[in-house]
This record gives C-alpha cells, structure tokens and sequence, in this order.
C-alpha cells in the first residue's frame, strides 16, 4: 500500500512540474506575433510581467480525470523573505464580486507580506491556508505569529469541478517553487485552466513596458508589468477592432438577437457570452511608488480592461493589485522612521499610459495563447480562432 500511495504521489507531482513549463513557441500566438501592437510604449525584453527586476511567476495546473481543470498561480514580488522584507502595494476593487483574501490589511497599511496567489472561487481558503504555512516556515519566520496571505479568485465552474476543491498545499508549493524569472506560460494552465473569457477560452496573459527616464523627467527608466486571469466577457475588441460582433459572438447578443440561449457543450451548441465572471489584474513595476501612487496605478487597469470591451458587469469581481519591487522602499520590521524617495504626481502620468496599455496587451495574449478545453459535463470551450481573429484585424486595420 505504502508504495502504491508512494508512485501514485510521484506521478502526481510529475505531472504538476509538466504543466508548469511555458508554453511550447509557435503553439499559439502571442499578441506581437500576429501583428497586434497595443499602444505607443516598447515592450520589456520577454514581454511580461517578469521584466520587472526580481519578479517571478510560477503555476500549478490540475487536470483530473474528465471534470477537473484549475490550478494556482503564484506570483513573487522578490525572492527574499516577504515578510521581512515587505513591499508597498494596493488593491484597487473595480467591482467586488468576488473574494480577495488579505485585501482590507494591504490597503490599510500599504504593504504587501506574502506571494500572491490566484486560483479558483471555493479554493480560496484552501489555498491561503497552504500560503499561510509556506510562510511559518520560511528561516528567519519562527517567531511570526501573524501573516497576511493575498489570494484572489476567478470562478472556474463552467469547465471544473469546483465543489472538489481540488488545489490544496500539494499544488500550492508546487506553483511556489516553480516561480521563475523567465517566461512565463499563458493561457489554459495555473489558475487559468479552466478560465472563460468573451465566450472564448481564457487564462494566464502577461505583458509589460518600459517607461524612458526621459518621459518621467527623470535619469531613470523603470518597468511596469501585468498579469491577468481572465474569466470575464463584454463586447470583444481588440485595437478598436469589433471581434465580437465579427465573431458573432457577445455579450447580449441573444436577447438583442431574440434567440433562445445556446450553452458550450461538446455537441457544439452555441456558445452565449453572459459577461459575469471575474478579472485579476497583477501589476509589478520597480519605479519607487508609495501605496497611494500605487493605488492610482491599479485604477489605471481598469482602463485597459475597458478597451477590450468589458462593462464590468454586477456579477464580475474585477480587481488590481500593484506594488512597487523598489529596493529603497522594502519594510523591514523595527522600522520607526523610514526616509524613502518616490516619484511625484507630475512624473506618474507616464506609467499610467503604461499600465493601461500592458493590461490591454495581457488580456489579448491571455485568449490568444488559450487552447480548447473540454471538462465538466462535458462542457466544452473552444479557444479564439487565430486565422479568423486575423483576417477580422486586418479588415479594420487593427495590426501591423
């Protein structure tokens, strides 16, 4: 039996440290890759949220059987102790239908403690659970008798088992350990495996920009990056383009239509764009920000998100959390007095181009690099169709 249980555990972890790899290039395009350059600012090096220094981003994906599709996404303001070494930060609430554990805390002190974790609506507790242990035993955190975990959620139900509550410590530690700073895999994997955005299959998207010192006044460039979990709907567009009603596929578009409500399944009905849902909107940048300028930051986001055709419906939770990697700004404990340089309001502006613009581009790369996903029930969501996004962007000049 001991060895039964010992093989089956392997296995299981295997399969885990499988799914945290990228995504293999050319499987599915990213937004640049098919010509769709969003905005004015360039690109980090990888394009993602890890160009910003000292960031990392790893996942966990659980694929069981025909029902389960979830997972974790963790991702790393620093490789240090975050608890002793904590981060400013904010979370911005576009609409709070959802659970955002640790959220009253960040914004009352401004700090972030722990790595940020997103899964699935009803994991929430299991997950924070599982974070708050990773933490205790951190060396250095013998002592600690209180920690703050920051998990966010997306409801995943249409395409998973979600009442399994199937991410647990096991798949927590694995998306901690697997945190990299390299590129990181979009699309259906961690936390967005069994994700639906616009109709279409959603996920994990991540982009970023640089800012020049010179478009902020200053001798410094800095960096600014996004990551998404997208399970959210509205009217889809891209660069301005109306994929949505091109795709014939939108938000109302069956009682605008008068037709009787389609539903995804695996005998290919039609698949209705109800728009409830959520958004997690993750944004990392090194320019020394306090928590208010933070703030301001992740209202920015929600710009983004509205360029791709949300209307941040009643039952969507659309929420942004920010913090700032600035090696000056680090909240150690013991601190009484701390002399800290941040940038002024006359040199924000900006970065907020940039996080508008990073957080259209996640959003695109999330459906793009998204496959079919067939799961509970049967149910069955089909990834955007890349030659027909393309022809639909070329006829309104939306790429380059």
């Amino acid at each position: 039996m001991a060895t039964t249980i010992k093989t089956a555990l392997s296995a299981s972890l295997a399969v885990l440290a499988l799914m945290n790899q990228p995504t293999p290039e050319g499987a599915r395009p990213r937004a640049r890759e098919i010509g769709l350059i969003v905005g004015l600012l360039p690109p980090g090096r990888q394009d993602a949220i890890t160009d910003v220094p000292g960031v990392r981003v790893g996942h966990a994906t659980v694929v069981k059987g025909d029902d389960v599709r979830t997972g974790v996404t963790a991702v790393l303001p620093h490789s240090g102790n975050l608890f002793r070494e904590k981060v400013p930060a904010a979370i911005f609430v576009g609409n709070g239908f959802g659970k955002l554990a640790g959220s009253t805390q960040v914004n009352e002190l401004g700090e972030i403690e722990t790595p940020i974790l997103l899964t699935n609506t009803l994991n929430v507790p299991r997950v924070a659970d599982a974070l708050i242990d990773w933490m205790l035993n951190l060396p250095g955190n013998e002592d600690v008798r209180s920690i703050n975990p920051v998990v966010a959620e997306t409801n995943d139900g249409m395409l998973n088992d979600i009442r399994g509550r199937h991410v647990g410590r096991e798949e927590v530690y694995a998306a901690l350990r697997a945190a990299s700073d390299g590129p990181v895999a979009e699309g259906s994997v961690g936390a967005g495996t069994g994700t639906v955005a616009f109709g279409w299959k959603g996920g994990i998207g991540t982009s970023s920009r640089v800012v020049s010192g010179e478009l902020l006044s200053t001798t410094t460039s800095y960096t600014l990056g996004v990551l998404v979990q997208t399970n959210f709907g509205g009217v889809l567009q891209m660069n301005g383009a109306p994929l949505g009603r091109e795709l014939d596929r939108y938000y109302l578009k069956e009682k605008l239509d008068k037709k009787p409500p389609g539903r995804v399944s695996s005998a290919g009905r039609e698949t209705v764009d109800r728009a409830d849902g959520s958004i997690i909107i993750v944004v990392a940048t090194d320019a020394p920000l306090d928590h208010r300028n933070l703030k301001r930051l992740a209202a920015r986001a929600m710009l983004g998100l509205a360029r791709t055709g949300s209307p941040s419906t009643n039952g969507s939770g659309d929420y942004v959390v920010a913090f700032s990697t600035a090696p000056g700004l680090r909240i150690r404990g013991g601190m009484i007095l701390r002399q800290t340089e941040t940038l002024g309001n006359d040199a924000i502006s900006p970065l907020f181009q940039a996080v508008v613009e990073a957080t259209e581009e996640a959003i695109y790369n999330s459906l793009l690099r998204a496959t079919t996903v067939t799961g509970r029930d049967g149910t069955r969501v089909e990834a955007l169709p890349i030659d027909r996004t393309v022809e639909v962007l070329r006829k309104y000049g939306a790429i380059r």
